[in-house]
Formats: structure tokens, C-alpha cells, sequence
């Protein structure tokens, strides 16, 4: 389905190159079927390369796309809807928002009651095709739905969920790549005060965390469960997870969620 749809991405910074190189790297997509837009269309060379269409004109871009992904910053979102809107057909082409925080009724306001609209949370590992992405749509039918996973399924995993959390999809798929990211350099540090070197600690660091995940996904446990499998009576497994405990490790990990949760809800 997606190797037959013209796309564009209107607003081509870090997400929207990460989708392009996503949608790339699937067998059979042409270059030809991708239009990237930006204000300084030199910084896009290297999809120019690969055969992409290139602009700074985003009406252009739109007209005749299937799917046009909006990568702008949320205060952009009605500007560059109210620029399109007369490019598009409201009934044929798909609109997906990757701006945090814009509704999928104020994308109806700026454009059409009968838009097919998505909204998109992809995260930062979308550039090397890991990303979790959250979406949810309106007017949209189960192969429109489809398409979009597929789309999405190209830089990661997609899963499909209620509006009402598309929010809390930004702050734990999103900021949260940034929580494991601080935990990860804090093990570095750990690692480097018990003797390693930093390229060494990194090293150790990265393929454990790596493996955690990886276990998770493959097993299909729950992280207590793996957990249990390394904590061995009166070893030094279970007196770090318990240090770890007595400084609040938990407890300022949820408390970090939720405040990143009341900030993006005000």
C-alpha cells in the first residue's frame, strides 16, 4: 500500500528526515513518490541526491500528495493548514500532525470537517528506524488506519490509541527516550568510579541496556520477572536495587513522568 503512495512532508526537520529516510529504506518505494519541503532546501541534499522532489513551497508540495505529514512546530500547524487548504482535497488525502499538543479538532478547524486526520508521536529512534510511534484519526477508514501504521511501521512499532492519551504517549514514548538516556549516562558515571574507562563503561552500558529492552520485547516479561532472575540471595544485585530504592530511584522516575505530563497538559 505504501509503495504506491505519493507523500509529502511539509516541514522537513529531525523527525520528518527520519521519516524520510524511514520510507526510503523500504524495497520498492521511489525516491519520485516523496516531496520534503523546507525554507532552506540546501540542508535536504542529500535526499535531493536519491532522486527526492525538494521545495520551499508547501502549497506545491500538497497538491497531488496521498499522505501529508505536517513536521512543524505546533504554533505552525494552522499557518501551514491555512496555506494548503486550498491545494488539497480534503476527502482523498490524508493529513498526520507530529506537533505535540495540536487536536485533531483544530486540524478539522483549519481545513475541513471531512479531513482525514491523524495525529503522529514518533520519537528520536525513528533516524535508525526504532522508534515507538503513537497515532490516533479521525473520518479515517481501517485500510486509511493501515497505510498509516505501515507508514510508521517503516522507522519502528506503531500502536493505535485513543486520543485522549496522545499526550501521555509524548511524555513516556517521546521524553521518555531522554529518561533512559540520563539513566544510561548515569551508569557510565557509575561504571567509570569503579575503574573503566569511559569509552568502556559506554560500551558495557549501551548493550546491557540493549539486552534489557531486547528481553523485554523477545520473552515478553515483565521487568520484575527478569529481575528476579539476576537478585540472588545476599548478593550485589539486590543491595544496589535496594540503595537504588532508598535514594528514590522509582519514585523520581514516576515523579519525572508526571511532571512532564502537567507541563504538556497546561
Amino acid at each position: 500500500m505504501i509503495l504506491q503512495s505519493k507523500i509529502a512532508v511539509i516541514g522537513c526537520g529531525n523527525l520528518g528526515t527520519a521519516i524520510a529516510r524511514g520510507l526510503l529504506s523500504i524495497e520498492g518505494f521511489k525516491a519520485q513518490n516523496l516531496t520534503l519541503t523546507k525554507r532552506n532546501v540546501n540542508s535536504l541534499k542529500e535526499f535531493s541526491e536519491k532522486g527526492v522532489a525538494i521545495t520551499s513551497n508547501n502549497s506545491q508540495a500538497s497538491q497531488g500528495a496521498d499522505i501529508i505529514i505536517l513536521g512543524v512546530k505546533p504554533y505552525n500547524v494552522a499557518p501551514i493548514l491555512m496555506e494548503i487548504n486550498p491545494s488539497i482535497n480534503p476527502k482523498n488525502q490524508i493529513i498526520v500532525s507530529l506537533a505535540t499538543g495540536v487536536t485533531i479538532a483544530e486540524i478539522l478547524e483549519n481545513t475541513s470537517s471531512e479531513t482525514i486526520a491523524f495525529r503522529a508521536m514518533p520519537n528520536i529512534a525513528a533516524d535508525i528506524q526504532e522508534s515507538i510511534t503513537c497515532i490516533c484519526s479521525r473520518n479515517a477508514n481501517t485500510d486509511q488506519v493501515a497505510l498509516i501504521t505501515q507508514l510508521f511501521d517503516s522507522i519502528g512499532q506503531t500502536v493505535e490509541i485513543d486520543e485522549g492519551l496522545m499526550e501521555a504517549a509524548t511524555v513516556l514514548g517521546a521524553c521518555g527516550i531522554a529518561y533512559v538516556l540520563r539513566f544510561m549516562r548515569a551508569m557510565i558515571q557509575g561504571g567509570i568510579q569503579i575503574g573503566f574507562d569511559a569509552v568502556t563503561a559506554s560500551r558495557i552500558v549501551n548493550q546491557t541496556v540493549k539486552g534489557a529492552a531486547e528481553l523485554m520485547i523477545q520473552k515478553d516479561m515483565h521487568p520484575e520477572e527478569a529481575i528476579d532472575k539476576v537478585t540472588t540471595p545476599k548478593g550485589c544485585t539486590i543491595v544496589g536495587l535496594n540503595e537504588m530504592e532508598h535514594q528514590g530511584f522509582s519514585s523520581a522516575m514516576v515523579k519525572g513522568v508526571l511532571a512532564s505530563y502537567e507541563k504538556i497538559e497546561k
